[in-house]
């Protein structure tokens, strides 16, 4: 299996739902403060996180951490940045 969103239309639709849950957390977060919990934003970034978790996993060519595919993309849209 390839992991290239071109190649895997089933890794960029979990991919593209873990972008928009990262911005409704990021959302929630800031409107009713931090992930407590049984809170919205707790239960956001709960399903966010399993969603990442579903992708592969890129191997980096130095001694970075390994990271699951669109991970850059994915972390912005959990602290605000839009795209």
């Amino acid at each position: 299996m390839s992991n290239s969103f071109g190649y895997n239309t089933r890794q960029a639709k979990i991919h593209g739902l873990s972008v928009q849950v990262g911005e409704l957390f990021a959302n929630l977060y800031r409107d009713f403060g931090p992930e407590i919990p049984g809170s919205h934003s707790y239960h956001a970034l709960e399903a966010y996180k399993s969603l990442r978790r579903l992708l592969p996993i890129e191997y980096p060519y130095d001694n970075s951490t390994s990271r699951h595919i669109g991970s850059s993309a994915a972390h912005k849209a959990t602290q605000g940045v839009m795209r």
